[in-house]
């Protein structure tokens, strides 16, 4: 199966929404966004955030990821090349996607997202019978 780049939208309006929502104290995390026949697939950078401080939302066909970085626990800081920042990105989300069966998992920094394409959006191939 391939996968292809989606473009990123970079009209005035959704810059402008995202950049307006954006705290001050809060930072952009990189994302990569691909596209299957399945549906999209999200991967964001945020170093230093754990679970518990992670909060990921769906409202109104908009997608919020909110994070917060720590200290791990246990450990002693010998060096720290990063600052522990607050993570902020907000995404509207297409109406094919279906915001009940979306899954994410966290995993050294990087959260992955799943967001699978309603059924009725997706390819279906319609075979032929003949008479």
């Amino acid at each position: 199966m391939m996968q292809k780049n989606v473009p990123v939208t970079t009209d005035a309006t959704s810059l402008a929404r995202e950049e307006t929502r954006t705290p001050a104290n809060h930072i952009r995390p990189a994302v990569d966004i691909f596209e299957t026949e399945q549906g999209l697939h999200l991967l964001a950078d945020l170093p230093g955030v754990g679970k518990e401080g992670l909060s990921i939302d769906i409202h109104n066909g908009v997608l919020t990821i909110q994070g917060k970085g720590a200290e791990l626990p246990g450990r002693q800081r010998l060096l720290r090349e990063f600052d522990l920042v607050s993570y902020y990105r907000q995404f509207q989300l297409p109406e094919e996607i279906d915001a009940e069966k979306v899954s994410a998992e966290l995993k050294n920094g990087v959260l992955t997202l799943q967001l699978p394409k309603a059924e009725a959006a997706k390819p279906r191939r319609i075979e032929i019978t003949s008479h």
